[in-house]
C-alpha cells in the first residue's frame, strides 16, 4: 500500500500548508474570541430579570443550535454583503458566521457557569453594595470561567475542526491546500493522510491539555 508512498512531496508543500493552517489558526481564533463576548453578553441577557430580554436570548440559541453550521456559512456569505451594500469577501463573511454561530454554544456554556457560583456569594456582593454589574464582573464570571474553561477549550477543538467547511466559500484553509496540492500532483493518499495525522495530533495535544486543566482545576 505504502510502497509508491512519496514523502517529498509532504516536504516540499509545506510551506503551503503552512500558509493554508495560518488561515485556519486566524480564523479559529477571531471566532473564539468574537462568539465569547458575544455568547457572554447574551447568556447574561438569558439571565436577566426582564422576560422578553431572555425571551430574545433564547430564541437566538435556540435558532442558531438548530441550523446545520454549513447552512449558517451559506447564510451570511450572501447576506453579509447584501447588508453592507459592497463585496466583503468570502473570509469576513465566513467569519461572522463563525462567531454568530460559536455564540449559541458559548450561551449555554457561560450561563451553566454563571449558575453553578454559589448565590451566598452573590448575595454578599450585594450586602456590599455592589450593583448587578459589579457583581457579575467582580465575583461571579470570574469563578464561572474558572469552572468553564476545560468546556471553553473542548468547543474550541470542536470550532477549529469545523473551519475546514470554509472550503464552500472557496477560502484556502489548511485542508483546501492540501487538497490543491493532491489533485495538483496526484498524491491524494500522501496529502490526505498528512491532513488527517495533522487534525489528530493538534486536537489529541488540545484533548491531554484540557485533561490536565481538569485535574489542576480538581486538585485545587
Amino acid at each position: 500500500m505504502f510502497e509508491n508512498f512519496d514523502f517529498e512531496i509532504i516536504v516540499t508543500s509545506i510551506p503551503f500548508l503552512i500558509e493554508g493552517m495560518g488561515l485556519t489558526l486566524l480564523l479559529t481564533v477571531l471566532a473564539i474570541v468574537g462568539g465569547l463576548a458575544l455568547g457572554t453578553v447574551l447568556a447574561l441577557c438569558r439571565l436577566a430579570p426582564y422576560r422578553w430580554l431572555s425571551l430574545f436570548a433564547g430564541s437566538y440559541v435556540n435558532f442558531f443550535r438548530s441550523m446545520p453550521l454549513i447552512l449558517v456559512i451559506f447564510w451570511f456569505y450572501f447576506l453579509v454583503p447584501f447588508i453592507v451594500g459592497r463585496p466583503v469577501g468570502g473570509f469576513y463573511s465566513v467569519l461572522v458566521a463563525f462567531i454568530m454561530f460559536e455564540a449559541a454554544y458559548y450561551c449555554e456554556i457561560m450561563r451553566a457557569g454563571i449558575q453553578s457560583v454559589r448565590q451566598g456569594q452573590v448575595h454578599a456582593g450585594q450586602a456590599l453594595g455592589l450593583t448587578y454589574r459589579q457583581n457579575m464582573r467582580y465575583i461571579v464570571l470570574p469563578q464561572a470561567f474558572r469552572a468553564m474553561i476545560p468546556i471553553l477549550l473542548t468547543q474550541a477543538i470542536i470550532l477549529f475542526q469545523d473551519t475546514s467547511l470554509v472550503y464552500v466559500v472557496g477560502l484556502r484553509d489548511f485542508l483546501v491546500a492540501a487538497d490543491i496540492v493532491a489533485n495538483r500532483d496526484n498524491r491524494l493518499m500522501e496529502m490526505f493522510l498528512t491532513v488527517a495525522l495533522v487534525y489528530f495530533v493538534m486536537c489529541l495535544a488540545g484533548q491531554l491539555g484540557i485533561r490536565k486543566i481538569q485535574k489542576k482545576f480538581a486538585t485545587g
